[in-house]
């Protein structure tokens, strides 16, 4: 117990001698300014220095008064936890990120905003240093399991960046009972305590039930299902009939044909398109989207809501909506037969998709058609059904518009999109892969060009000092380094990318994307692809959209369930009114809690499919199936099972025939007896030998000894083959699960 305290009273000393710089202090002066006055404690004090002078941390200069050897410095950042409990923090100035050891992490956790203090030495070649202080938290309450004890409790958090338990008093405990999933709040936790101070605010339910991981997933990833009861009220407010007066200050296109494509299931339709031939022969497209901002004041309850939202979530089952229903069901949602209020995007276009001329403004408009994308598909297949030639006129356009965008070096990533088929209890019945066809395109090039047309816009006001405020959807180019590493994991199956210019390594990366389609390594190209590209976000900052290929480029399709397009409105309205340069900071502050945001639904939405995944799996139990190495790592392999694009966990220990060990430069693992490798890319078969729902981990067994076939040599084999199998297999995987179900 002494070594601790003394370890401790060491770190507080070094942190006096780091604050006071190149001041001489002797231990009366440190011992004051750590609060110690006991003749005990200033004894430890004067020990704590002599040792760190014989660490040569810091110096004696004379009897008893001594002085740093280097001078501290200090840097803040947010803190990203690995799950062995060190961490790295992500420098607020961009420069490398700063190791944390365990030991130097003091109370901080995941995402909290800290101040470091930079070792003059490095750790294994990086930048290291220890947490000073915790600025702001980044959350207060976890989704755990209750661990209940004789007069105390512990919550085990689920997410896996958490790696203390929080402890839980008797007389915080509430309800909640052993094995139960909860939430708790830290209530206090200082640097002298091992684990958080906590209480139970609420029991969500048994672990594995619908309802409980769902929500758990929710309150994991900081978002809530109800709207505080101020916003509600707000929205109720809001009148519903639109005045004469409001509709004499629009452009009135409720005579002009217009439509709406959505998936069959949607209730927020916040786009829809008008469509009319002009007397020249050239075409009049309009792009109208919902007018949220008429709604929504800035600054009022519901603003801030939707700011702190910044975007609506879609789980497996269920929307975690931006905004209330009010107004994302009903006024602002462009149903058939009602009038909308919509702010427009108004081009015209001639038969070569260029276009001649733009128009931006609000708009009143009234759909006279609401297509789900399999009727627009089937128009455009057949060419038959109502509004079947204007379709097909605007689908000949979008087809030009992708082939040019493509011309220019974008990028085509049409990542694989797991759905899944849930029964009256919400258990997953089947899976399958979402197919994007040319309805999905149509609608897609049509926004790409409206956000392109208001960047530009934005983009052209004021020159210099003078340059107007405006929100930017920003991709930049991608890591040289980041690209390299791509190139030797493509090498494995076959592929390269060319690096002459920014625009080789586009039409490269096109073409093994379209080279590996329906192939076993397909999917796994495809995200290892995207890992390679920088993550776009938001800032006004103007920038290029490298994936895109689009020199300027903005959000202003979606307001109902993004915040930026809702900024985007407001930004373009004021100055099309000729209104004041807005203020770049706040929309900087603004774009920054979006792209936050954005990050945290993508990670929830990951989460609920991946809980379906494996509860879809748990019905296989000792199923084989074909699978490919999507990951290796010191502790095991993870397999990608190809029919259902899901990944489980081949452990090392668990591979009977030799002991294997993992080879980090060459991305593999090698028997010691046998020298059999398996790397990234291999086809093997594997078993479901266990399926954790609680944990959303699926764990494997290789089946007849490890047979392995190389995933570079399986350059055949049909799209279906692909996907995992014939229909004929699928259908017998299916039944056997619907089987062992009953």
């Amino acid at each position: 117990m002494a070594k601790k305290l003394n370890d401790k009273l060491k770190k507080q000393v070094q942190r006096v001698f780091a604050e006071a710089g190149r001041k001489i202090l002797n231990y009366k002066q440190v011992a004051r300014r750590l609060d110690i006055d006991s003749t005990e404690g200033k004894n430890e004090v004067l020990l704590a220095m002599k040792q760190l002078a014989s660490e040569k941390i810091i110096e004696e200069i004379d009897a008893g008064r001594y002085v740093t050897l280097f001078i501290h410095q200090f840097v803040t950042g947010t803190v990203d936890m690995t799950q062995q409990g060190t961490a790295y923090v992500k420098r607020d100035d961009g420069e490398e990120d700063v190791f944390i050891a365990s030991e130097f992490r003091n109370t901080a956790l995941n995402g909290d905003k800290v101040k470091v203090s930079l070792f003059a030495h490095h750790m294994n070649g990086r930048q290291s240093g220890e947490i000073v202080e915790v600025l702001s938290r980044s959350k207060s309450q976890f989704v755990g399991v209750v661990q209940v004890h004789f007069n105390y409790a512990f919550l085990k958090p689920d997410d896996k960046k958490m790696p203390i338990s929080i402890f839980i008093p008797k007389d915080k405990i509430g309800e909640a009972k052993q094995g139960d999933k909860a939430i708790a709040k830290i209530t206090s936790w200082t640097a002298d305590e091992e684990n958080p101070f906590g209480e139970i605010i609420e029991v969500l339910g048994r672990p594995g039930n619908h309802e409980t991981e769902m929500n758990s997933i929710v309150v994991e990833y900081g978002f809530a299902t109800r709207f505080p009861e101020e916003v509600e009220k707000e929205a109720e407010k809001i009148p519903e009939k639109i005045s004469k007066e409001e509709i004499a200050k629009r452009r009135d296109f409720r005579k002009t044909l217009t439509f709406t494509i959505d998936p069959e299931d949607a209730k927020d339709f916040d786009d829809a398109l008008s469509f009319q031939v002009l007397d020249n022969g050239n075409y009049e497209i309009g792009i109208h989207i919902a007018d949220v901002s008429h709604y929504i004041p800035e600054n009022s309850k519901l603003d801030v809501e939707a700011l702190k939202r910044a975007t609506s979530v879609y789980l497996v089952d269920r929307t975690i909506p931006m905004l209330p229903e009010k107004l994302s069901n009903g006024l602002c949602s462009l149903r058939p037969n009602e009038d909308k209020l919509t702010f427009s995007v108004v081009v015209q276009i001639n038969q070569k998709a260029e276009v001649t001329d733009t128009w931006f403004g609000k708009t009143i408009i009234h759909s006279q058609r609401r297509f789900t994308y399999e009727e627009a598909q089937e128009r455009l297949e057949t060419k038959t059904g109502d509004l079947a030639s204007e379709l097909n006129i605007m689908n000949d356009l979008a087809k030009i518009l992708k082939e040019k965008r493509f011309k220019k070096g974008a990028i085509s990533f049409e990542t694989e999109e797991v759905k899944f088929r849930l029964d009256a209890d919400n258990k997953p019945i089947d899976l399958y892969v979402k197919i994007r066809k040319d309805a999905h395109k149509l609608i897609e090039e049509f926004m790409l060009l409206a956000n392109r047309k208001v960047a530009e816009y934005g983009n052209g006001l004021g020159k210099g000092d003078h340059k107007k405020t405006f929100v930017y959807r920003i991709h930049e180019e991608p890591n040289e380094n980041k690209i390299r590493m791509f190139n030797i994991f493509a090498a494995r199956f076959g592929h390269k990318i060319e690096t002459q210019s920014q625009k080789s390594i586009a039409q490269s990366f096109n073409q093994l994307l379209e080279d590996v389609e329906g192939k076993p390594e397909q999917n796994l190209i495809q995200s290892q692809a995207i890992r390679t590209m920088s993550k776009a976000y938001y800032g006004c900052k103007k920038s290029m959209h490298y994936g895109l290929a689009f020199d300027h480029y903005t959000h202003f399709t979606s307001p109902i369930r993004r915040y930026p397009d809702l900024m985007v409105h407001r930004l373009l309205f004021n100055y099309l009114q000729n209104g004041v340069n807005a203020n770049e900071a706040h929309y900087e502050d603004m774009s920054k809690q979006s792209s936050q945001m954005e990050v945290k639904a993508a990670e929830a939405e990951r989460a609920s499919v991946r809980f379906k995944q494996v509860e879809y799996i748990s019905g296989f139990i000792g199923d084989e199936f074909e699978g490919i190495i999507s990951g290796v790592t010191e502790w095991g392999i993870y397999v990608e099972i190809s029919m259902y694009k899901c990944e489980g966990m081949l452990r090392l220990n668990n591979m009977g025939d030799d002991f294997y060990d993992y080879d980090e430069n060459n991305q593999w693992i090698i028997g010691r007896r046998n020298r059999k490798k398996y790397q990234l890319g291999d086809l093997m078969k594997v078993r479901v030998v266990a399926a954790d729902i609680f944990k959303r981990q699926i764990d494997l067994q290789l089946v007849d000894g490890g047979s392995t076939w190389d995933g570079r040599k399986s350059k055949g084999g049909s799209r279906s083959e692909g996907r995992g199998g014939s229909k004929g297999q699928r259908d017998k995987k299916s039944k056997s699960s619907k089987h062992k179900r009953r």
